[in-house]
């Protein structure tokens, strides 16, 4: 899993091929969660499987995020991870970007509608 700073305000999480242990996402979760001031980007291009302590970190994360006026967004997303998110009724709860341009372009747009 890597972390990188796309910008100031933007970090950029890409998840590995395997899914991560739930030690290892849950301090990358509390690492970005911990910066009140940083949109978060999770990038899923390489992903393979959907992991129940995926599902749990991302909601606590986005939560953490949400609290702090900032925003999460998974990109990338493969069609049998989407389905997923689709059949457990996530898919309302997470927002998602077709890749890691159009969610940064998401995320400019929504800087420049709110105050």
């Amino acid at each position: 899993m890597a972390i990188q700073n796309l910008s100031e305000h933007v970090l950029l999480i890409t998840l590995p091929a395997e899914a991560p242990s739930g030690k290892e996402l849950e301090a990358e979760v509390r690492s970005a969660g911990s910066n009140p001031d940083c949109d978060v980007i999770v990038d899923f291009s390489l992903a393979e499987i959907l992991s129940s302590a995926m599902i749990c970190n991302l909601m606590v994360l986005d939560r953490l995020l949400s609290a702090a006026g900032r925003q999460l967004i998974l990109c990338s997303v493969p069609p049998n991870i989407n389905g997923v998110f689709t059949r457990i009724g996530l898919h309302k709860l997470f927002r998602f970007a077709e890749d890691e341009f159009a969610a940064l372009q998401s995320l400019d747009r929504s800087e420049c509608i709110d105050p």
